[in-house]
């Protein structure tokens, strides 16, 4: 049998053993604090989203949505539009099954289907467009960036673009060439 013998300065001692374990694992098990920490942990640029997400979720296997104040537009090399709600499938350095978000590209918006992060060292990203990819240098995307809200014009304007992408994606082909696109570039495309 053992027998522990405590004396007044090993009680101290294990005290702080024990405080030690539980703020160890209070640790280990938070989840991350906010959506940019999440895609920063996934080998993605914080900046894919804007400011004002007011919520986000994530479950084990990557789905996530994200809740933004207003429905929104913010500018890089290019024009992009933020749904009030954005869902898609992460995984390390890429996101899958994207919807809620829309590049523009001369004067269509095209519904960005999947991003993916080309090989760190090399600062490319690139967006799945449906009918092409846009590649982006990776330093655009280094914080979160302002977004201004979107007006009824914007919204059908978005709408518009979406609906001619879709009759163009859904022709044999649109699909042909989405096809090609995605094995020359990714080689087995988006998930």
């Amino acid at each position: 049998m053992l027998l522990l013998q405590f004396t007044s300065n090993s009680i101290p001692i294990l005290c702080f053993l024990l405080l030690l374990s539980i703020v160890t694992t209070a640790s280990e098990s938070k989840p991350p604090s906010s959506v940019y920490d999440v895609l920063r942990a996934h080998g993605l640029p914080m900046g894919l989203l804007p400011k004002g997400v007011t919520k986000f979720e994530i479950d084990e296997g990557g789905q996530f949505q994200v809740h933004l104040d207003q429905a929104c537009n913010a500018k890089f090399e290019s024009e992009l539009h933020y749904d009030r709600n954005v869902s898609g499938t992460l995984s390390y350095g890429r996101i899958g099954a994207l919807s809620g978000i829309s590049a523009q590209e001369l004067f269509l918006w095209f519904p960005v289907k999947g991003i993916r992060v080309d090989v760190p060292s090399s600062g490319i990203i690139y967006f799945d467009v449906g009918v092409v990819f846009k590649q982006f240098s990776l330093s655009l995307f280094e914080t979160p960036p302002e977004c201004t809200a979107s007006t009824a014009d914007d919204q059908a304007d978005v709408d518009g673009g979406r609906l001619i992408v879709d009759a163009v994606s859904k022709s044999k082909s649109g699909k042909l060439r989405y096809w090609l696109d995605q094995e020359q570039h990714f080689g087995r495309g988006f998930e």
